[in-house]
């Protein structure tokens, strides 16, 4: 009678715990569509301010026409760590602490390597004379850029702590909780740097 009521009770624990990651994962899903607002505010913004720049001020395809390659590049760098991520959930499944481990090292540094390029485009930019303070055009593309570059940083610095939180305690319920929504999080950024590419590059040069 004992043993059934243990199994009862490990079966109701069980139960709370698929629970408490529904509610999360749900809780979560609500913040990425407040955030999804924030970001549509922006383009919004940009999509105004770049159609009224004022005579003599840069346009678009004047300051990223010779430079698309490069942005190409850095776009590569975010959507193979997005791939890299995915490989990283498949082995939770499986249960490989290791393999876990090895892919989100590998996405974080492609994710370094992206904010590595954004800074270097940004700090040739300032140093062109073209920097936020030059214009309103230019004022909402490094609001919306880099807005989007501080959620990626959020997002590296939250892998470390999950690398070493997945280290020491293993791929707990908690530790997989974290990891499914921080690859929310960084699909969705993947995602929003799609419409940032499009929107602000592409049809900017084009």
């Amino acid at each position: 009678m004992a043993e059934v009521l243990h199994h009862d009770n490990h079966d109701h624990d069980e139960h709370h715990h698929h629970d408490d990651t529904d509610i999360t994962v749900f809780g979560f899903w609500t913040y990425l569509m407040s955030d999804l607002i924030l970001f549509g505010t922006l383009f919004i913004a940009f999509a105004v301010l770049s159609s009224h720049i004022p005579v003599g001020t840069p346009s678009a395809k004047e300051l990223f026409g010779d430079s698309l390659g490069f942005v190409l590049t850095e776009t590569f760098a975010l959507l193979i760590s997005s791939v890299t991520f995915g490989f990283a959930v498949l082995a939770s499944y499986k249960k490989n602490v290791n393999q876990v481990l090895t892919w989100l090292a590998i996405t974080w540094l492609f994710g370094a390597a992206f904010i590595g390029m954004e800074l270097y485009e940004f700090n040739h930019l300032v140093h062109a004379g073209h920097g936020p303070s030059h214009s309103a055009f230019l004022s909402a593309f490094f609001t919306l850029v880099g807005t989007h570059g501080i959620h990626v940083t959020s997002g590296l610095i939250w892998m470390i702590i999950l690398m070493f939180q997945i280290k020491k305690n293993g791929l707990t319920l908690p530790n997989t909780r974290r990891l499914a929504c921080l690859s929310l999080f960084w699909h969705f950024l993947d995602i929003v740097w799609i419409c940032v590419f499009s929107v602000v590059y592409l049809m900017g040069v084009l």
